[in-house]
């Protein structure tokens, strides 16, 4: 391996997110000390998954089949859809084993400022997916940004006429968080949001 070559993994290995300089010189000083046992099975799996990782015409999931494994998946209840941005929302979703609904991936959000309008995002079939006579309840899980609650108020205005419950993620105090620590946008989101005890 010629030494620019090395220099071109550190430089891309420097492009992933939460790797500056320092670390990718340290994983790719790591691939090369493991190259049987690391560097050449990953080589492999990058240029399998290359070729196979699709995304899914139904919701905008990745996966190497199409439809993706959830939308596929018998025991998702196809009623309900949970909105979200981005891939790695899903992803947050399904970690918490809670949720046995759909997905479907906006892939971003309204943006003014980076001039992102709704055709740049994945709207127009949810609107199609919504109008369905099964889908039933639609819960928009957008983040709590300015760009997020744009979007989510924005989907509602689309979704009204499609004959669907709409419903929004709880926002407020986290698990174990102490309420001096809390913004005042968290804390009063609470307040609004509380419930009977």
């Amino acid at each position: 391996m010629a030494h620019n070559d090395i220099d071109e993994l550190i430089r891309l290995f420097g492009k992933l997110p939460g790797l500056g300089p320092r670390s990718a010189r340290r994983v790719v000083l790591q691939l090369i000390r493991q190259k049987d046992t690391l560097m050449t099975p990953l080589t492999a799996v990058l240029t399998r998954a290359a070729d196979s990782i699709k995304t899914c015409t139904t919701c905008g999931n990745l996966d190497t089949h199409d439809p993706c494994g959830i939308c596929a998946d018998s025991r998702r209840d196809p009623s309900v859809i949970c909105v979200v941005e981005e891939l790695a929302d899903l992803w947050a979703i399904e970690r918490c084993n809670l949720y046995r609904g759909t997905y479907h991936v906006l892939g971003g959000t309204l943006s003014a400022i980076d001039d992102r309008g709704p055709s740049q995002l994945n709207i127009e079939s949810l609107i199609a997916r919504a109008a369905s006579q099964q889908v039933t309840e639609i819960i928009l899980a957008t983040n709590a940004t300015i760009e997020g609650q744009t979007t989510a108020h924005y989907l509602t205005g689309r979704l009204e006429a499609c004959n669907v419950s709409i419903s929004r993620l709880a926002q407020g105090i986290p698990v174990g968080g102490e309420l001096d620590y809390l913004d005042d946008g968290t804390l009063g989101a609470a307040l609004k949001a509380r419930l009977p005890f």
